[in-house]
């Protein structure tokens, strides 16, 4: 964008927006602009009547029945297609279950069970630490595994993948940067080279389309409590190609995951699909919020998201630079936003003050260490004249040093 926008052309914006209805499926406090859907995405009315009637009906009357009258025992496979629709995924290779961290770990051994004699696991050294954390839980229980970084064993991932490596654990959108991965090209040169990839799709699921069968993809994990807007602690998901499922062994096998789960025998045989990539008894009061909160999804284009989510984010940027030059921030995101996710992170040396100050004047972004100012942009919920005000209270805290007071200055004990 070159051109200068003030409110009343970002009203206009607005005005023409067609997904602009979508705003009213959410529920968003009177006074704030909420920025920071990538960390936990805003609540809908659907969400709260889900789980009421799953509390008060089903658990409440139906008691135990309800796993068989209620669906319970196979929502975990129906919340996973839905997810599947929206990651490119057909049906049968999506489930909803546990946390994202031990989906990678379930997923990264996987993977190295179907490459043995190879000992690799490579990763971005600028990854979300738990993807790191888990790498480094799998490789120390297989003998002779080493974890490579990006960024600290060679400059790029492309040149750490070779004939050792099993398998490559990479993040389509990085959760500080948000720097987009081109998926196609990584998942080819990794199978070029005889390797896997697990892809993590956590800032990237709800927030731009996605392809994985088209990619060719072979694993992939994520969350569903950012974008996709399921609550807080939300249960993950975890994809498994239909190719590998039969051949593929993960290293949790609880008894979710087995073949016959009713049987109650002794000797563990796994499910033929993906079912046998869960492990204990899910959470069905989590699973019916995030019921709730894919209901809109049925309703939304994802090429009509993802276009006005690149609106947004460039909108933010040439506001952000044209208006507080002088004060430090610098672009830490892709400026092309076909490379960029659906966020924008500025870095500035008081940035951990300033977010405090933006968030006490009702504009909640985040700050992630050392330096970055991170701004999420859901375009279900927010609109091209929330931008404008945003940008505007950033300029009013920068111009009049309110991130100087005292108090913007202690940590909290979630940063």
């Amino acid at each position: 964008m070159t051109r200068s926008v003030d409110l009343a052309a970002a009203e206009a914006m607005d005005a023409a927006d067609p997904l602009r209805s979508m705003r009213t499926r959410f529920v968003l406090p009177q006074g704030v602009i909420y920025l920071d859907g990538n960390s936990l995405g805003a609540a809908s009315p659907t969400v709260f009547a889900e789980v009421d009637i799953a509390a008060r009906q089903e658990w409440g009357e139906g008691l135990i029945r309800s796993w068989n009258t209620a669906g319970w025992f196979d929502m975990p496979l129906e919340l996973g297609h839905r997810i599947g629709r929206l990651i490119g995924a057909a049906a049968g290779q999506t489930v909803v279950t546990d946390t994202t961290s031990i989906n990678i770990y379930k997923a990264l051994h996987a993977a190295m069970g179907l490459r043995p004699g190879r000992n690799g696991i490579v990763a971005e050294g600028g990854s979300f630490p738990t993807d790191l954390y888990m790498a480094e839980g799998v490789a120390a229980t297989r003998p002779g595994a080493r974890l490579k970084l990006e960024g600290v064993d060679a400059p790029a991932i492309e040149d750490l993948i070779d004939d050792t490596v099993a398998v490559v654990l990479i993040n389509h959108v990085n959760y500080k940067s948000g720097e987009l991965r081109d998926m196609a090209a990584l998942t080819k040169r990794a199978h070029d080279a005889g390797a896997l990839v697990v892809w993590d799709l956590c800032h990237s699921a709800g927030a731009l389309p996605v392809e994985l069968d088209a990619c060719g993809a072979d694993f992939a994990v994520g969350c569903t409590y950012k974008y996709l807007n399921g609550g807080p602690g939300a249960p993950a998901f975890i994809y498994v190609a239909k190719r590998h499922q039969a051949e593929t062994r993960q290293p949790l096998s609880g008894w979710w995951g087995h073949a016959r789960p009713f049987a109650f025998e002794q000797g563990y045989d796994a499910d033929a699909g993906i079912r046998r990539f869960q492990c204990g008894t899910q959470g069905m009061l989590s699973l019916r919020a995030l019921k709730g909160a894919l209901d809109v999804w049925d309703e939304v284009d994802m090429q009509a998201l993802r276009k006005k989510s690149i609106a947004l984010a460039d909108l933010f940027i040439e506001l952000v630079e044209a208006r507080c030059a002088g004060h430090g921030l610098e672009l830490e995101s892709p400026r092309d936003g076909s490379k960029r996710g659906s966020q924008v992170s500025f870095t500035q040396d008081n940035a951990y003050a300033v977010m405090q100050a933006l968030i006490a004047r009702g504009v909640i972004g985040d700050f992630r260490a050392p330096s970055t100012l991170r701004f999420g942009f859901t375009p279900l919920y927010i609109g091209y004249a929330d931008v404008w005000k945003a940008v505007d209270v950033l300029v009013n805290v920068l111009n009049t040093g309110a991130w100087k007071d005292p108090r913007f200055a202690v940590r909290a004990a979630v940063t």
